[in-house]
């Protein structure tokens, strides 16, 4: 008998073919038996849903965190958490280095500028490259090792803090030093309680006023409060991030609005190859947990 997987969020067709092969496919939960539950990076998988589908065995998410899913309640009650660790490394490095290079030339602007048939806006643009500069990068795992590499073959001056030192050709440094010393800075940290909020008023306070701060981790590392008035005063030069403490912004949320800021809608990992990737990735670890 095929057993129940609920799907909270869409997933690639394909994926979906796949899973439809094997199991009985749910878009609602119902008076069905629920074996397993997949999401994305949206709809929750909370306690109250755990508790509500006693035939449980798995629960997954396409995608790298965790942070919509109670592993602690599924890890109590013996059901398997299945997600895609390092399965988007290449594409958010890939996203990280295109926000840096949009953010310090400019091209946001530049582009725009241009399909408004004002040409002449070349006499007034200012923007600077990357090489020579001093990357900064906060969280040293896949993605930030990748997006290391990335920064050096563009001339960059790489160094970083981690929880730990690690064996890479990189420079590791002390949290504020790497603030002091970071022409643009890069967030790669997984949210936690140690970290959420970790770029507050004073450590915002410790770059340098020239600095572009880039983030696609997750939006709660930043007191966007205190990120605010830096930008606005200021303080530092720029910011671009793929994703935000709320999403998607609950009504006029005037950061987003700032000339010195460049968002993208949580949509780093949402490239063809990588989505699919990871949607087949998750559905196959599901049929094998069920089974």
């Amino acid at each position: 008998m095929k057993k129940n997987v609920l799907l909270l969020e869409p997933i690639t067709e394909e994926a979906q073919d796949m899973l439809a092969e094997h199991v009985h496919v749910l878009t609602e939960r119902g008076e069905q038996a629920v074996h397993a539950i997949i999401t994305r990076g949206k709809e929750q998988i909370d306690k109250a849903l755990i508790d509500a589908c006693p035939d449980l065995q798995a629960v997954a998410r396409c995608g790298v965190g965790l942070d919509n899913v109670d592993v602690e309640t599924a890890k109590a009650k013996n059901i398997q958490v299945i997600n895609t660790p390092g399965a988007n490394a290449a594409t958010m490095a890939e996203h990280t280095l295109s926000l840096m290079l949009m953010l310090a030339r400019n091209m946001y602007r530049s582009a725009a500028e241009v399909k408004d048939g004002n040409w002449t806006w070349r006499s007034q643009y200012s923007g600077d490259e990357l090489a020579g500069k001093t990357l900064g990068i906060l969280g040293m795992g896949d993605i930030g090792e990748r997006v290391a590499r990335l920064g050096e073959a563009f001339g960059m001056k790489v160094l970083y803090w981690n929880r730990s030192k690690k064996d890479i050709p990189y420079s590791y440094k002390p949290l504020q030093e790497v603030l002091q010393e970071a022409d643009v800075l890069s967030l790669h940290l997984p949210l936690s309680d140690s970290t959420e909020g970790i770029l507050g008023a004073d450590e915002l306070a410790l770059l340098k006023p020239s600095a572009l701060l880039i983030n696609t981790a997750r939006g709660a590392l930043i007191d966007h409060d205190a990120l605010f008035e830096a930008l606005t005063n200021k303080k530092i030069a720029g910011f671009a991030a793929d994703v935000l403490p709320q999403e998607p912004p609950v009504g006029d949320w005037p950061i987003i609005q700032l000339p010195n800021v460049l968002i993208t809608p949580h949509s780093g990992s949402l490239t063809a190859s990588t989505f699919q990737q990871m949607c087949k990735i998750v559905v196959q670890k599901v049929i094998d947990a069920l089974k």
